[in-house]
This record gives structure tokens, C-alpha cells and sequence, in this order.
């Protein structure tokens, strides 16, 4: 397991355990701890790649001179490149160089798949093959591995469903209640398709692992950083107090940003976006979002 700061690796490696995102978990002694992506890859038959968005440009092109073209990279990266819209498996591309890249998505918060609680993703990739041997791969008893050909439609559900985590934050946070909980994640995923589906993704991948399955455990779960955003700003906080206050990267907040405009310039149809951007970036307050999204004139569902 390579982190490129070294006083980090040493630390994880002598405590064998990440105190400050995992505390409590034992990292089995068979993984080496290293600050040498050399030492790291010597011998790997796969890359796989968890660095948050914000930061997987800056971190692969230091090493991008050191990796070979020929190595496929398993991603369990959630989210989308801000300033140039880019997924994944695109910025992956760009730095990397042309190679096969796998998308391991779906309802998996780390706190409970490093205790060995059952769980279930899937691993999407153009080549069926080569999500298959990830499939083999990363199968256990408590991790089940299914497959699926559309990469984009993966990838864009992991960023989305951290918008519509966001609203459901603040209706926790309101004190809304199951019903209103239950009406956002429904429209909610009508949102996440609508927007998928534009860019080329099958409607089919939102109902699935990576879609529905994903958005339920953001939405509900205590370990859901950006949820946890929502329900303090429904509360009443103010955004820049809350982000400076995590340890960890609340992914949803940048890319409701960068989906908001994308959205906006090319007239697809996102309420939710557009009231979650609003109360984090114009300053409306939750109650007003409410009632806008409320007060839309009927339709039909």
C-alpha cells in the first residue's frame, strides 16, 4: 500500500492500524506500508487506485513516469474531476496513458467492509474480461462481486448520489422526517438517471449496486461524510465551519458546483441540484430550498 508522504507510511506501518480514518481496525501484516511507488508496484499485477478526486491528478503525475503502460488500475475512486469534468478512469487516462481501467462501485463505506461485514459492489469496465478477473479477484464470503459493461454509468453514479446525500443530510437535519427522506432519494434518483443517461450511461446502472444501492447508504448511513455536511447545515452551521472541521473530503459539495453548471448550460432538469447549490453557494437558507422544491407546479411522476 503506497501513500506518497513518508512520516504517514511509517506512522500506519509501525501502528498497523490508520488511526485517523480507521481507528480500531488492524492492518493485517501482510501489507507493506511504503513512500516508494517503485517499491510499491515492483510485481503488482493490478493498480488500484483510492485517492480522492481533488487530488488523483496531482498525486499520478508524480508518478506517472514510473508505472507501466500495461497495468490495468482498479478504481474505487467516487467522484468527478471539478474543473475539467473528467471521471476517473478519464484523469487516469490522461496522466497514465491509454490503459484499461475497472470501476469498483456500490454501497461499501470502508468502516464496515475493513470489519468484514457482508456487502455487495459491482465492477464495471468496456472489457468484460478483464471485470470479470476483478470480479474473481475481489470476491469473498462478505464481499460480493458482480460485473457490469457501462464504466460511465458507474462513475457518474458514484459522484451524483453525493449531491442527493446532501439533501438528505439537511432533511436529518430538519427534522423532515421518513417521508420526505424517502420522496428525496426517489427524486433524487430520477435526477442522478436523467443526468447519466445524458451523458451516455444506461438507465439500468441507477437501479442497480451503483446507483439505488449506493445512494441508500449515503443517505442513511452515520459514516456518510456527506450527509453528515447536509445535516449540519440543516441544523443551522455554516459551510465553511463545517468543511473545516473534517478530517476527511466531503466530495459532494465541489461536485454539486460542477454539476449545477454542467446541468444548467445544457438545460437538463435538476431541482434538487439546484436548491442543494443554492443553500451551499448562495447562501439560501434550507426551509427556503424546501419550499421551492415543494411549490413546483404539478406534474406527473
Amino acid at each position: 500500500m503506497w501513500t506518497r508522504n513518508p512520516a504517514y507510511a511509517q506512522e500506519i506501518s509501525e501502528q498497523r492500524e490508520n488511526r485517523r480514518l480507521l481507528p480500531g481496525v488492524k492492518i493485517p501484516d501482510s501489507i507493506e506500508i511504503v513512500s516508494d511507488i517503485q517499491e510499491a508496484i515492483d510485481g503488482a499485477e493490478f493498480l488500484v487506485a483510492a485517492i480522492p478526486t481533488a487530488f488523483l491528478r496531482s498525486a499520478l503525475t508524480q508518478v506517472a513516469d514510473v508505472l507501466d503502460a500495461d497495468r490495468p488500475v482498479v478504481s474505487v475512486i467516487k467522484g468527478i474531476e471539478n474543473e475539467t469534468f473528467m471521471r476517473p478512469s478519464e484523469i487516469i487516462g490522461d496522466i497514465l496513458g491509454s490503459r484499461t481501467v475497472v470501476a469498483l462501485g456500490g454501497p461499501s463505506h470502508a468502516e464496515e467492509i475493513a470489519r468484514r461485514l457482508p456487502a455487495s459492489v459491482v465492477a464495471a469496465s468496456g472489457d468484460v474480461a478483464l471485470a470479470k478477473r476483478v470480479q474473481k479477484m475481489f470476491n469473498t464470503d462478505r464481499f460480493r462481486v458482480y460485473t457490469n459493461h457501462d464504466l460511465v454509468g458507474v462513475e457518474m453514479a458514484a459522484a451524483l448520489k453525493n449531491i442527493i446525500a446532501i439533501a438528505a443530510g439537511i432533511c436529518d437535519g430538519l427534522g423532515y422526517g421518513d417521508n420526505a427522506k424517502s420522496a428525496l432519494l426517489t427524486r433524487g434518483l430520477v435526477e442522478m438517471t436523467r443526468f447519466g443517461t445524458s451523458l451516455g450511461a444506461e438507465a439500468t446502472t441507477f437501479a442497480g449496486l451503483a446507483g439505488m444501492g449506493d445512494l441508500i447508504t449515503t443517505c442513511v448511513s452515520p459514516y456518510g461524510r456527506n450527509r453528515k455536511v447536509g445535516e449540519r447545515l440543516g441544523k443551522g452551521e455554516k459551510l465553511d465551519d463545517i468543511l473545516s472541521s473534517m478530517d476527511s473530503v466531503a466530495e459532494g459539495v465541489t461536485t454539486t458546483r460542477s454539476v449545477y453548471e454542467f446541468a444548467d448550460e445544457r438545460e437538463i432538469e435538476m431541482p434538487i441540484t439546484g436548491e442543494v447549490f443554492r443553500v451551499l453557494f448562495e447562501g439560501k437558507s434550507p426551509e427556503e430550498a424546501t419550499d421551492a422544491l415543494m411549490m413546483r407546479p404539478p406534474r406527473g411522476e
